[in-house]
């Protein structure tokens, strides 16, 4: 199976061409630089069409129909030239029921991909947040999370004004269910779930306190939902240090995912398991991490190398405790819940092969 996705390059398309390399899914990238002649090739050899180019603040409103409505109609005209019946997914916005230069050509993209006859997916995305999303252009949620990590101020009209997010994982997480035919083509307009309501005051009041918290003695925050621990992973991302990579690794034990690298504060990650496994079984010889589950239950356990005896600590959502693993404590931890557990991991230094001061031994 191939996938034409466009606007690869764009906040949303990076995220997906991670995801389809994760999964081994094939596809064409198309963007800017691309030639026509290059989209009509794609078309050809395609089997799906995950739509995502676009623009939202163009530097005059004719750009708005060029790169939205004019851009979606060649698209649809390629498609129907080759009498393929190729699935077609539209990235729409929930501002194409207004009367603006954007909302009109949004509405007019869905109403073209209707037209079309093909197998539609019409998804009207609000307010997509996550890291890669670009300051003053991709979301409020951006500007935010750039100008406090970066000590610069923020404007804020009305503190109690109520925004609607959507995490751009959640977002890649329906576009694969798509590709992968679980979720079936409609002829109404679709909507990514879950949505997250938070007022402007409250953002930013959380994203100082996380910044707050990692540079403490502490470095963990307290995350009490879902959303904070998507904001907090969100906000990492913009207040590493410049320059670093980010490794993600899978496997069927769960994932575990570096979200946040800094010279002077260490190292965040985020480790996700399914009931019943164990991870860890090693210990540093200077090395400090502090481990704090945020959801689900898990058992931490933790034996200085000489001795035999055995410190277990429980920790789950509604505890919100720490465990803190000094040098020379051999250590694990296993989910002993029913349900996927995630727990934020704090290393004192950044991991590399090089210096990994970790040394297997049994708890």
């Amino acid at each position: 199976m191939k996938i034409l996705v466009t606007g690869s390059q764009g906040f949303m398309g990076k995220h997906l061409r991670k995801r389809l390399d994760i999964e081994g899914i094939e596809y064409f990238s198309f963007d800017v630089s691309n030639t026509e002649e290059e989209l009509k090739t794609y078309i050809s050899e395609c089997d799906f069409v995950v739509h995502l180019a676009g623009v939202m603040r163009p530097l005059s409103n004719e750009e708005f129909y060029n790169s939205n409505s004019n851009l979606t109609k060649k698209i649809l005209d390629i498609i129907k030239s080759t009498g393929k019946s190729i699935p077609f997914l539209l990235a729409s916005s929930t501002q194409a029921t207004l009367d603006n230069d954007y909302g009109k050509t949004k509405k007019m993209c869905e109403d073209l991909v209707f037209e079309s006859g093909l197998p539609a997916y019409v998804y009207r995305f609000t307010n997509a947040f996550g890291k890669w999303g670009k300051p003053n252009y991709n979301s409020v949620a951006s500007t935010f999370f750039y100008n406090i990590a970066h000590n610069l101020d923020i404007f804020i009209r009305d503190p109690d004004f109520v925004i609607h997010f959507i995490y751009v994982d959640d977002i890649v997480d329906t576009i694969i269910n798509c590709i992968k035919g679980i979720n079936k083509p409609s002829r109404d307009i679709l909507y990514v779930s879950p949505v997250y309501d938070c007022t402007i005051g409250h953002l930013a009041e959380l994203i100082k306190y996380f910044k707050s918290c990692i540079v403490s003695e502490k470095h963990l925050p307290i995350i009490k939902d879902d959303f904070e621990l998507k904001v907090f992973a969100t906000f990492c991302d913009y207040f590493s240090d410049e320059g670093y990579t980010f490794n993600f690794a899978k496997d069927s034990r769960g994932s575990f995912e570096e979200i946040f690298k800094s010279k002077k504060y260490g190292q965040i990650s985020i480790n996700r398991s399914y009931p019943g496994i164990l991870k860890g079984g090693h210990y540093h010889t200077y090395k400090n991490e502090i481990f704090q589950t945020v959801k689900g239950t898990c058992l931490t356990r933790l034996r200085k190398i000489e001795t035999n005896v055995i410190d277990n600590y429980e920790m789950n959502t509604l505890s919100q405790n720490q465990v803190y693993i000094y040098p020379n404590y051999t250590h694990d931890i296993r989910n002993i819940g029913k349900d996927e557990s995630v727990t934020l991991m704090w290393i004192s230094e950044i991991y590399s092969e090089d210096t990994a001061d970790t040394y297997k031994m049994d708890v």
